[in-house]
């Protein structure tokens, strides 16, 4: 099987549980962080994360988990595949 690799985008107030919590749905899906950066500027939040997806088919059942989050804590997280990423991240 090949690596499929997404980027995970998280933005939004510092809190507290907010990796706890987007981790915690990686971890039930079995997906494995590749690397992570995470900074607090003042009170907002950022954190983007490469993981490995080989075992996940379709990136819209995480992104609805992630979802819930956003909603439960006013947050802003994206799911995308790492390809994709890269292309609309292009200069």
């Amino acid at each position: 099987m090949t690596n499929r690799r997404a980027v995970v985008s998280v933005i939004g107030k510092d809190q507290v549980g907010i990796i706890a919590k987007v981790t915690n749905v990686l971890a039930d899906n079995k997906v494995n962080i590749l690397d992570i950066s995470q900074t607090i500027l003042q009170d907002f939040f950022t954190m983007m994360m490469l993981v490995d997806v080989s075992g996940i088919e379709n990136l819209d059942s995480l992104q609805q988990k992630f979802d819930g989050i956003s909603e439960e804590m006013g947050l802003k997280i994206n799911i995308q595949l790492e390809e994709i990423f890269q292309a609309m991240h292009r200069i």
